[in-house]
């Protein structure tokens, strides 16, 4: 028997089942609809924005490659570029998302009971004010600060002034950034996913256009400024509708109980917050180090390290769609009482993640120089950038798997009732490595030798989180699982040898991509039917769709536990994680 987490809430008493729904019940009617035809609406809004998103970000890549090349400039502009990664994972994706989501589900909650005072708009009059100044003000402070900041993030950057000034344009990010996530959140617990889907989409176009129209007068600082026009058109694809949201009449639930009433002032406590921004700050800060480790070496080494990286993550933002989209369904499960229906979800979406990310490496390893080529070889990107990007890039490709796993897991220990720091503890043991590896790695071998430092320390890392994961809310059976990600593992390195040998003789880059992506596919799923004890993985269209047994069974009432007031909701309630091409 799994144990039961800290904090848990206890089941109460079974509700009749001609009983109206209520609290998370209510909520999850009035805001989303549930069952499988919702989840698959948003899995199909968020992959295909997250699609436009992550194509507009290549194209972003190609025009900077393009007009400014893998130089001093570049490397300049990525040091600063370092502000809005921070801030993204920080203020949109994890942190802002672990902790506001929960907390507007519990007003739409209380909203629904009919409360004198709107709960939601007490909400956000009790923290948008806050956020906004500190934020703003921390927004300041950085921009004032950016020659120190500059110093320690590349001691050894051939043009720092350039950087300094990258960096307070994109500083201003801090402040826009936190408004997104704040929009983000908010109308995420309301069931509308189309605008924080849109998101990215908006951030990359203003990139774009920016270098296009400033290019020639402001050179590389262009796309500094394109981060944060980016940043003001993200508020603005989202601001409308959650003021519509806000002001819209509210939907009454005449016989339904309201929740206690504990006060969100709780979502600011250090003690619940503070394991989700170590976490995020732990895994952001291998960037930190890449950079750091890179800023002595010859001018372009950070350059290729981003370029390689910003390609070779492409499969793993694929893989990692199900598992966001799936996330909500898990974390229900869980306060219906079914553990077992949220460890067969967590583990088919593993899997299925596994195959998407093994697949998409073994095409990076088997094509990188031809991927690279194809991608940025033109203007002032020569051929000696493409043989150097695609050597960093293969290695890149090896620890994908690992950082798929990271994304994955790590939601089964944020739907327990705290957030537990066992994954920051994890991320920080990955983090150490990469460091003490990364130090001899660039002496010898350069950026080569940093991008392998990094696959080896997320790989730790996630080694460490799948062996803790049977202890937690989700009792993941870690050993069946690991078996089935190593046969996986070996499929994947057969088919890698057999796409690489299949492009060899082809001269044109995209045939020859082509090509090999399709032997990939092949050669694996040809392993995976005729390897004994192969790894059951189910289809994917039927795993977007299927819900767990417990959203089958109550259809019409609720559950015990879906009858506990929302206050004892996880911290990491109905969070979709969103890891869009930044």
């Amino acid at each position: 028997m799994p144990r039961r987490p800290a904090g848990a809430p206890t089941a109460a008493p079974p509700a009749p089942a001609s009983a109206p729904a209520s609290g998370r019940r209510a909520h999850a009617r009035a805001a989303a609809p549930g069952g499988g035809g919702f989840l698959a609406k948003a899995a199909a809004v968020t992959a295909g924005l997250t699609a436009a998103g992550a194509v507009l970000g290549l194209v972003r890549d190609q025009i900077m490659a393009g007009y400014f090349g893998a130089g001093a400039g570049t490397d300049a502009f990525l040091v600063a570029w370092t502000v809005p990664e921070f801030a993204s994972t920080l203020l949109i994706e994890d942190a802002m998302a672990l902790i506001l989501v929960p907390a507007f589900s519990r007003a739409l909650a209380r909203r629904s009971a009919g409360l004198s005072d709107d709960p939601v708009r007490a909400l956000v009059r009790g923290t948008l004010p806050r956020i906004v100044l500190s934020l703003g003000v921390a927004a300041v402070v950085l921009i004032v600060a950016a020659p120190l900041l500059v110093a320690a993030l590349a001691p050894g950057l051939p043009d720092p002034a350039l950087a300094v000034d990258c960096t307070r344009l994109t500083g201003t990010c801090v402040l826009s950034f936190a408004l997104v996530g704040y929009c983000s959140a908010a109308l995420r617990a309301h069931g509308r996913f189309l605008p924080p889907a849109a998101i990215y989409v908006a951030y990359n176009t203003g990139i774009i256009g920016t270098i296009l129209v400033l290019r020639e007068p402001w050179g590389v600082r262009s796309a500094a400024a394109g981060v944060a026009v980016g940043g003001v058109l993200m508020v603005l694809v989202q601001a409308p509708t959650l003021l519509r949201e806000l002001r819209s009449p509210r939907r009454r639930e005449p016989s339904a109980p309201a929740p206690a009433t504990t006060g969100e002032g709780r979502i600011l406590v250090l003690g619940l917050i503070a394991p989700v921004v170590a976490f995020s700050l732990c895994r952001q800060s291998q960037t930190l180090i890449e950079r750091f480790l890179a800023s002595p070496l010859p001018a372009g080494a950070i350059s290729h390290l981003n370029y390689a990286q910003k390609v070779a993550q492409m499969p793993m933002i694929l893989s990692l769609m199900l598992c966001t989209v799936s996330f909500p369904v898990v974390a229900r499960a869980l306060a219906a009482g079914d553990p077992e229906g949220a460890r067969r979800r967590v583990e088919r979406d593993l899997l299925l993640a596994a195959v998407v990310v093994l697949v998409g490496s073994s095409t990076v390893i088997a094509t990188a120089p031809r991927i690279v080529e194809l991608l940025f070889e033109r203007g002032e990107f020569t051929g000696a950038d493409t043989t150097a990007t695609a050597a960093v890039m293969r290695v890149y490709a090896l620890g994908l798997l690992g950082q798929t796993m990271v994304g994955a897991l790590v939601r089964c220990y944020f739907s327990a009732a705290r957030p537990l720091w066992y994954p920051a503890a994890a991320m920080a043991a990955g983090l150490v490595t990469t460091a003490a590896a990364g130090v001899p790695g660039a002496h010898y071998w350069g950026a080569v030798g940093i991008a392998a430092a990094n696959a080896l320390g997320i790989t730790l890392s996630a080694v460490l989180l799948l062996r803790g994961a049977h202890r937690q809310a989700v009792p993941i059976h870690v050993g069946r699982l690991g078996e089935g990600l190593l046969r996986l593992a070996t499929a994947s390195a057969w088919a890698t040898g057999a796409g690489w040998l299949c492009q060899l003789a082809i001269g044109s880059a995209l045939l020859a991509v082509a090509v090999a992506g399709l032997v990939v596919v092949g050669v694996f799923l040809l392993f995976i039917a005729c390897a004994a004890k192969a790894p059951e993985i189910p289809p994917l269209p039927r795993s977007a769709f299927r819900r767990t047994p417990h959203a089958r069974r109550h259809r019409a009432a609720p559950s015990p536990a879906e009858a506990v007031p929302v206050e004892a909701a996880p911290v990491g309630g109905d969070v979709p994680l969103d890891h869009g091409h930044r």
